[in-house]
C-alpha cells in the first residue's frame, strides 16, 4: 500500500508583521504547527511583547529587526498607507537589512503598491510574493484559509511548505499585482451581494414576512448566496460582530473601482455599494462588521443612526 510522503518541513526562520485579528491568527497557527518564528512585530506594542514572550522569540521595536532576525517575513495590515510605511524608502523600514530575504504581504490593498513594493525589494536582491486571503479567523487559527497568490513561479514553490500550513487551498494567479486584483473582485461581488441581502431582509420586513421564513426561502431559490449564511441572520437580529468590518468593505470596494475606471468601465452596483459603506463609515459604523449595511436599510434604524449623527455634530 502507497502512502503520500509528508510535506517537507519548513525549516526557515519567520518574522511577522501585523498581529490583528487575522496576523495573530496566523501566527499561533505556525506555532502550533512548530514553524520557527524568529521576531514579532505590530505597531501597537503590548500584543507583539505579549505574543513573542509566549514564543519566546524577538519582540522587534523597530522594522529593522525584523529584516535582521527573519529569513522569510509575513505582512498582514490593513491598507495602501500602512504597507507603504513598512517599506518606506527613508527611515525604519523593512527595506534595511532586506537582501536575499523573502517578504510574503496577506494584505489586501491596491496592485499598484504591491508591484511598486515589489521593485524596490528587487533592487535590493529580496523576493517579494502576494498571498491574498479569503476567509475567517477561525480559518486562519486552523490553517485553512483560501490564498489568491502572485508573485515569482518559483519563489511560491520555495514556499509551500509554510504555506501548506495557512491555506488549505492555494491558487496561483500570476505576476505580482494580479493576486490584488483577483481579491479586489471578490470582494467588490461580495460586498455587493451583502448590500443586496440587507435590501432583500428589509424589504421583507416592511411589507411583513418574517425573516426565519424568508431566509429560508432565499437559501433554496436564485437568492441563495454564502453571504446569506453568513450574515442574514446578523442582519435579522442586529448582531454584526466584526469579521469583515464596514471600513474594510469600503476600502476594497474603491480598490475594484479605481480598477474600473483604468479599464474604462462603469460599475453602477458597485458605485452604489460604496456609497453605502462610505455612509456607514459617515454614521460612526466602520469598526462593525459589513452585515451592519442593514442598519441603512431597515425601517428605523437608519433614523437612529443619522439622528445620532446629526446630534454629534451640533
Amino acid at each position: 500500500m502507497s502512502m503520500t510522503p509528508p510535506a517537507p518541513a519548513f525549516t526557515k526562520k519567520v518574522g511577522i508583521v501585523g498581529l490583528g485579528r487575522m496576523g495573530s491568527n496566523i501566527a499561533k497557527r505556525l506555532h502550533a504547527q512548530k514553524i520557527s518564528i524568529g521576531v514579532l512585530y505590530d505597531k501597537t506594542e503590548s500584543p507583539a511583547r505579549e505574543m513573542a514572550h509566549h514564543f519566546h522569540c524577538l519582540h522587534a521595536k523597530t522594522l529593522a529587526e525584523v529584516s535582521a532576525n527573519a529569513e522569510v517575513v509575513i505582512i498582514c495590515v490593513s491598507d495602501d498607507e500602512a504597507v507603504e510605511s513598512l517599506f518606506s524608502e527613508s527611515g525604519d523600514s523593512l527595506l534595511l537589512g532586506a537582501s536575499r530575504l523573502t517578504f510574503i504581504d496577506f494584505s489586501t490593498v491596491s496592485p499598484k503598491i504591491h508591484r511598486d513594493i515589489a521593485k524596490r525589494l528587487e533592487a535590493r536582491r529580496a523576493k517579494f510574493v502576494e498571498a491574498c486571503m479569503s476567509g475567517s479567523i477561525h480559518q486562519a487559527h486552523d490553517g485553512t484559509l483560501y490564498l489568491i497568490i502572485g508573485g515569482e513561479r518559483a519563489v511560491v514553490d520555495d514556499l509551500q511548505p509554510l504555506l501548506t500550513q495557512i491555506a488549505k487551498t492555494q491558487v496561483y494567479v500570476g505576476d505580482v499585482g494580479r493576486a490584488t486584483t483577483v481579491k479586489a473582485l471578490i470582494n467588490m461581488v461580495m460586498n455587493a451581494n451583502t448590500a443586496a441581502l440587507a435590501e432583500g431582509l428589509a424589504l421583507g420586513h416592511a411589507m411583513g414576512i418574517n425573516l426565519d421564513e424568508l431566509r429560508e426561502i432565499f437559501a433554496n431559490t436564485g437568492a441563495a448566496s454564502k453571504v446569506l449564511l453568513t450574515d442574514g441572520l446578523d442582519m435579522a437580529k442586529r448582531e454584526h460582530h466584526t469579521f469583515f468590518s464596514a471600513e474594510h468593505a469600503r476600502k476594497d470596494t474603491a480598490i475594484a473601482l479605481d480598477l474600473a475606471r483604468e479599464a474604462g468601465l462603469e460599475l453602477p452596483l458597485a458605485e452604489a455599494t460604496l456609497h453605502q459603506y462610505e455612509h456607514m463609515v459617515t454614521l460612526g459604523l466602520a469598526h462593525i462588521d459589513k452585515s451592519g449595511i442593514s442598519e441603512l436599510t431597515f425601517r428605523d434604524r437608519r433614523k437612529r443612526y443619522e439622528a445620532a449623527a446629526a446630534a454629534n455634530k451640533a
